[in-house]
């Protein structure tokens, strides 16, 4: 069997990457090319594996411009043995200063298709071989339009006041339902987007929303338009039946301010959370299995 040669890319070699055919081309993700166009793959970090001129493996770790953790990684591709895929990974790790966590991007019924999981069992088995750890699985969820759920009257809704408003609630919710970003949020700027959100979500506080019940707050949300698509970054609350009204009170805010699709990333552990998405009218579009360092 030839040689396995492993090295980043150079600067112009993008066609080589692209020269592996996409295993999961069902996904919807940042394709390489535009990546590179804003900044957030750079050759230095992609990694390519060859044999006999052929791209058997890939990896691309992503970083925005101006960030301040490490790059993650976000593609990766493999259609060889798991211990190549280890090699590679091994090899980048080394080159970047050390393992760096992994979000394995994958269609959202992934665990009910074989042909899906026989693709990923490599690149997944290749991470454990390269000392990653799997810590959890989130979905992402899409609203593309749709009747909003009526709501039983028990809960009225209002802007946030003020900061220290947003503040105090996010203390007393502690675990928020939703967190749409959060990955982002700490890489790009060491932001817990759980604790701290509005480090991060720099908009007027009266786009939040407020669910009360008889007048005490029992809800937050935060209904993203200005971002790069709509979102719910943040949503949490103190009573869980006020998770459903708040949800469709946030959607329809964005909705009415001209959004067309509400993206929500939420963890597939939440059971109960994923349910009233989907009563919403929420579809489930990616899942995502996170992988990271042993130490970490």
């Amino acid at each position: 069997m030839a040689d396995l040669v492993i090295r980043p890319l150079v600067a112009g070699e993008e066609e080589l990457f692209e020269s592996m055919p996409d295993p999961l081309p069902q996904l919807r993700q940042v394709g390489y090319a535009d990546g590179l166009a804003c900044g957030g793959f750079r050759p230095e970090h992609t990694w390519v594996a060859v044999r006999a001129g052929r791209v058997v493996a890939r990896a691309a770790w992503a970083l925005p411009p101006g960030s301040v953790g490490d790059p993650w990684l976000d593609r990766f591709d493999l259609a060889t043995a798991p211990q190549d895929g280890a090699a590679l990974l091994s090899a980048a790790h080394e080159a970047l200063g050390g393992p760096k966590t992994y979000h394995a991007a994958l269609p959202a019924y992934w665990r009910r298709q074989p042909e899906v999981r026989a693709v990923v069992a490599a690149p997944m088995a290749a991470a454990r071989l390269a000392g990653l750890v799997e810590q959890g699985e989130r979905l992402r969820c899409s609203w593309t339009g749709g009747p909003l759920p009526v709501p039983a009257g028990r809960f009225s809704f209002r802007p946030a006041t003020d900061a220290a408003e947003i503040d105090a609630l996010v203390a007393r919710i502690g675990e928020p339902d939703l967190l749409t970003g959060a990955e982002t949020a700490r890489a790009v700027a060491g932001v817990d987007l759980a604790t701290d959100p509005l480090s991060w979500l720099t908009g007027p506080v009266q786009d939040w929303r407020v669910a009360l019940d008889g007048g005490e707050p029992v809800g937050l949300a935060a209904p993203v338009g200005r971002a790069c698509f709509p979102m719910i970054a943040y949503l949490g609350v103190r009573e869980e039946s006020a998770r459903a009204d708040l949800l469709a009170h946030a959607v329809g805010t964005l909705h009415t301010g001209g959004a067309h699709e509400v993206i929500a990333d939420v963890d597939a552990h939440r059971v109960a959370v994923v349910a009233d998405l989907e009563r919403t009218g929420f579809r489930r579009i990616r899942a995502r299995v996170t992988f990271a360092p042993a130490e970490a």
